[in-house]
C-alpha cells in the first residue's frame, strides 16, 4: 500500500487550528484539526502528541492511547510520549503496566536534568504512585510469606528475606569480592548461620575473662597496640588515607599470619588458651589470625572487601557502646557483648562508632563452613605446593 503523501503546509495550519482550540478549552475542535494535522504529517512525533493532548483533554482515552502509541512507534525513547502513556495507563487503572511505564519515564528523566517545575511535578506524582502500589505489594508479598515462618530455620529466614526484599526493590545482593583467591561456588553467605559453629558457646563462656586480659593490655598498652592501617609511603589518597597510621582504629595481634605474637600472648595467656583449642584455619605463613580490634569514639572503617572467601571472620564483641554498628552487605547489626558472629568478609562491609567510647571486639579468622574437610586440605596444599616452588 503506497503511503499518504506528506502535506506539512496542512499539517502546521491545521495544528495551529488544533492549539487555538486547546487554549479555548474546544476538546472536539482541537481533536478533530490535531488529527488532521498528525494524518497530514504521520511522520511528525509532536503531532501524534498534540492528538494525545486533545483526546486527554476530551476524555477519549481510546483516542489517546492510539496516538501515544504511534509517537512510540516513531521513537520508543520519547521522553513526553512516555510520561503520557505512563499517566494514561495510571488513570485507567491498569497498575501492573502503569508501574513498568512510570519505571521507564523515571529512569528516563535522570537524563534531562534540566526539566521544568510544573513536569518535575508530574514526576513527583508518579513516584508518589509508585511507593503506593509497591508499599501494597510488599504488604501482600510479606503476609503471603509469613504463612509458616515458625517453622523456617535460620538460612530460611535469612534467605526468604532477602529473596522478597531484592524482588521487591528494597535490597541489594552482593557478590564476594576477593583481593586474593577466590574458591569457586561458594553460597556468598553475608553472615554465616550459628549452627555452622558450634564452638562458639565455648568462646562467649570466655568472653569475660577475654576482655579482663584486654582492659589490663589497654591499661599499659605499650608497643602491643599498633594502627590497623598502614600504607606504603608513596601511596596514593584513598579511602584507607585518613585511618593510615592512626589509632582510631588500631589492633592488637596474639595471632598474624599463623605465627603467635609472643609478648601480647604472654600478657593473655587465657585468651591464648582459648584460641589454641578452636577449630581455626591453620595455614602456615597465613593463618589463623586473631587480634583484639580497637575503635575510637567518632571513628568509622570505610566500606571494603577482604582478600578470601576461604574463610570466615569471627567477631566476639567484648566492649560495646551503646551507637556501634556493623553492615556486611545487604544487614545491619549491632555487637551484642558476649556474643559472637561470623561473616563473609569479601562482601562488602562497614563498621563505625558514633558514641563517645571505645569499642572492643576480638577478631578470628577461620575455615568457611561451606568447605568440606577436603576441600579445606586442598587449599592448604595448595599454598605449601606454591610457598614450596616459590622457594
Amino acid at each position: 500500500m503506497t503511503p499518504a503523501p506528506i502535506d506539512r503546509a496542512r499539517a502546521q495550519a491545521a495544528n495551529a487550528r488544533a492549539m487555538a482550540a486547546l487554549r479555548a478549552g474546544d476538546a472536539p475542535a482541537a481533536i478533530q484539526a490535531a488529527r488532521e494535522a498528525a494524518e497530514a504529517d504521520p511522520q511528525a512525533l509532536s503531532l501524534w502528541i498534540n492528538l494525545a493532548l486533545a483526546c486527554r483533554m476530551g476524555g477519549d482515552s481510546a483516542g489517546e492511547r492510539g496516538a501515544l502509541e504511534r509517537a512510540l512507534d516513531l521513537d520508543r525513547l520519547d521522553f513526553t510520549a512516555q510520561l503520557r502513556m505512563a499517566q494514561l495507563l495510571q488513570r485507567e487503572g491498569d497498575e501492573t503496566k502503569a508501574l513498568l511505564a512510570w519505571d521507564g519515564v523515571l529512569q528516563l528523566a535522570q537524563h534531562f536534568p534540566g526539566l521544568p517545575d510544573p513536569v518535575r511535578a508530574e514526576l513527583s506524582a508518579g513516584e508518589g504512585y509508585c511507593a503506593a502500589l509497591r508499599a501494597r505489594i510488599a504488604a501482600a508479598t510479606r503476609a503471603a510469606l509469613a504463612t509458616d515462618a515458625d517453622l523456617r530455620d535460620e538460612t530460611e529466614r535469612r534467605r526468604i528475606d532477602a529473596f522478597a526484599s531484592a524482588a521487591l526493590g528494597q535490597r541489594r545482593i552482593y557478590v564476594n569480592e576477593c583481593a586474593g583467591l577466590h574458591y569457586p561456588f561458594l553460597p556468598a553467605d553475608e553472615f554465616f548461620d550459628r549452627r555452622h559453629f558450634p564452638w562458639f558457646a565455648a568462646l562467649e563462656a570466655e568472653a569475660a575473662a577475654i576482655r579482663a586480659e584486654l582492659d589490663a593490655l589497654l591499661a599499659e598498652p605499650g608497643e602491643a597496640i599498633r594502627p590497623y592501617v598502614r600504607m606504603e609511603a608513596g601511596s596514593p589518597d584513598n579511602k584507607w588515607t585518613a585511618l593510615d597510621g592512626s589509632l582510631d582504629w588500631s589492633a592488637c595481634f596474639l595471632w598474624e599470619y599463623g605465627v603467635p605474637n609472643a609478648a601480647v600472648v604472654e600478657r593473655c595467656p587465657h585468651t591464648a588458651r582459648v584460641l589454641q583449642n578452636l577449630s581455626l584455619a591453620r595455614i602456615p605463613g597465613r593463618a589463623p589470625n586473631a587480634f583484639f580490634s580497637i575503635l575510637q569514639p567518632h571513628s568509622r572503617i570505610p566500606a571494603h572487601t577482604g582478600v578470601t572467601n576461604t574463610r570466615a571472620i569471627v567477631h566476639l564483641a567484648l566492649d560495646v557502646p551503646p551507637g556501634c554498628g556493623f553492615r556486611v552487605g545487604g544487614e545491619m547489626r549491632e555487637w551484642v557483648e558476649g556474643k559472637a558472629f561470623a561473616f563473609d568478609d569479601t562482601i562488602e562491609h562497614e563498621a563505625w562508632n558514633d558514641s563517645d567510647a571505645r569499642r572492643a571486639v576480638l577478631i578470628i579468622d577461620t575455615w568457611n563452613p561451606h568447605l568440606t574437610e577436603r576441600e579445606c586440605a586442598a587449599i592448604s596444599a595448595y599454598f605449601a605446593a606454591n610457598d614450596a616452588a616459590l622457594g
